[in-house]
């Protein structure tokens, strides 16, 4: 599996990234560690299932399928999520 990044590079998909993205979410809203890892599991393993049935997908559609997922789990570290996107 492909993901076409911003700058249009590409590179194999990668669940952990997701899970440590979340995660990170998590903490900064200040989640317990168990809390963190269940959510942030839960959501790169929906997120690795999305991703098989797709050849190619962009950053941009992971990052819009991980917000989904995280309002659905935790509204705060969704809003975490889609707020502090790396801008580099």
């Amino acid at each position: 599996m492909e993901v076409v990044k911003r700058k249009g590079h590409t590179e194999k998909f990668d669940e952990r990234k997701v899970y440590a993205s979340c995660y990170a979410a998590c903490m900064t809203c200040g989640l317990h560690e168990n809390g963190c890892e269940i959510i942030s599991s839960k959501v790169a393993g929906e997120v690795k299932k999305w991703v098989r049935k797709k050849k190619r997908v962009t950053s941009r559609e992971i990052f819009r399928k991980v917000i989904s997922l995280l309002r659905k789990a935790h509204k705060p570290a969704a809003f975490m999520y889609e707020t502090h996107m790396d801008v580099s």
